[in-house]
C-alpha cells in the first residue's frame, strides 16, 4: 500500500493485518521518502523489491486549497503519478485499488440523490480534476493491458490483474487534525470567547470513518473479484453544520452552532456543494453503517487523544 503513514493508510494496515487474506509476512506499506509522488522512478524500484500482489494506492495530495494554488503539482501527484503506478502494475501483473473522491463531481445535483458510479464526472476544482485524471490514466493502462476499457460494473468477473476505483468522501479518523478535531478545537475557542461556533451549512456530504472504509476495502479484496467503480461512504448525509452539532452532542459540549454559507469563507478552492455519493453494495450485499453511528465510535478515541495531548 502507498501512503502508509496517512489517515486511511494507517487504518488499512490495521484492517489488513487482522484479515485472513494477508500473506504470512502481513501487509506492508510504502511512504515518504521511499515512495515519492514527485519521483517517477520510485514506484518501479519498490515493485521490483517487494513484488506485491495488490497495491492499494492511498497516497495523494489532498490539500484541496493547495491543489488550487498549484494545479500543475496537483496533476503531477494525483494524475500523472497514478498513471505511472498503473503502468507498472499492469506490466508486473499486479492488481490496483485506487482511492478517489467525490470531488470528481461538480456537486450541482438538485434532485437529492447521491452520485452513482455511472454518472459523468465534472470536477469544478483542481483537486477534483487531478483525481479524475488519475482515474482516467489508471483505466487507460488497465484497458490497454486487456485490449478493452477497464471501467466496468463493480464486482464484474475479470481475468488477470484487476483495477478497482474506490470513491469516498469527507474522511476522518486518527491521527487527528481532521474535521472533528478541528471542530472541537474551534468550539473551545468559541465558548471561551462567548460566541457561537460558525460552521458552513450549505455543503452536504457523507462523513466517512476511515476504520469503516478500511474494513470495506479489506472485504473487497477478500471477495477475490473487485474490479470496477465503487462508491464507499458511511450511509446517510449531513451538512458540515449538522456534522458539527452531532459531534458536540456526543462530546458533551454545549456550544451554539451558527450556520453560515460557504461563501463566507475565502478559499482558494471551490468545494462541491452536494458532495453525496450513492453507496455501491459491499460484497456482503450491505452498506457501511450510518455516519452518526460511526462518529459515535470515533468520538471516545478523539477525546482520549485530546486528553493525552493536554497532559
Amino acid at each position: 500500500m502507498t501512503g502508509a503513514g496517512g489517515r486511511l493508510g494507517r487504518a488499512l494496515l490495521a484492517a489488513l493485518g487482522a484479515a485472513p487474506l494477508a500473506r504470512p509476512s502481513g501487509p506492508f506499506g510504502w511512504d515518504l521518502p521511499e515512495h515519492d509522488l514527485d519521483a517517477p522512478g520510485s514506484v518501479a524500484r519498490l515493485i521490483a523489491r517487494d513484488r506485491p500482489e495488490v497495491i492499494v494506492h492511498t497516497a495523494a495530495w489532498t490539500d484541496v486549497d493547495g491543489c488550487a494554488r498549484d494545479p500543475e503539482r496537483a496533476l503531477r501527484r494525483n494524475g500523472t503519478a497514478v498513471g505511472e503506478l498503473a503502468e507498472e502494475c499492469t506490466a508486473a501483473g499486479i492488481s490496483l485499488v485506487l482511492i478517489s473522491t467525490n470531488e470528481v463531481f461538480d456537486g450541482r445535483r438538485t434532485d437529492g440523490r447521491g452520485y452513482l458510479p455511472a454518472d459523468e464526472p465534472r470536477p469544478i476544482n483542481p483537486y477534483g480534476a487531478s483525481k479524475l485524471a488519475g482515474e482516467v490514466a489508471a483505466q487507460a493502462a488497465f484497458g490497454r493491458r486487456r485490449g478493452a476499457p477497464a471501467a466496468r460494473p463493480a464486482g464484474a468477473a475479470t481475468a488477470g490483474p484487476q483495477l478497482a476505483i474506490v470513491r469516498t468522501a469527507w474522511l476522518y479518523g486518527p491521527p487527528g487534525n481532521d474535521f472533528p478535531a478541528k471542530i472541537l478545537a474551534a468550539a473551545g475557542r468559541a465558548r471561551a470567547a462567548g460566541e457561537p461556533l460558525r460552521v458552513v451549512g450549505d455543503e452536504i456530504g457523507s462523513p466517512t470513518y476511515t476504520a469503516d472504509l478500511a474494513g470495506a476495502i479489506t472485504a473487497l479484496l477478500a471477495a477475490g473479484s473487485f474490479a470496477g467503480l465503487h462508491h464507499i461512504v458511511n450511509s446517510g448525509t449531513a451538512s458540515r453544520a449538522a456534522w458539527a452539532r452531532e459531534l458536540l452532542r456526543l462530546a458533551g459540549l454545549e456550544v451554539a452552532v451558527e450556520e453560515i454559507p460557504s461563501t463566507a469563507w475565502t478559499r482558494a478552492s471551490t468545494p462541491p456543494g452536494w458532495a453525496v455519493l450513492e453507496p455501491t453494495p459491499l460484497p456482503s450485499g450491505g452498506r457501511l453503517r450510518p455516519w452518526p453511528q460511526a462518529l459515535a465510535a470515533y468520538v471516545p478515541l478523539l477525546l482520549a487523544s485530546r486528553a493525552g495531548h493536554a497532559v
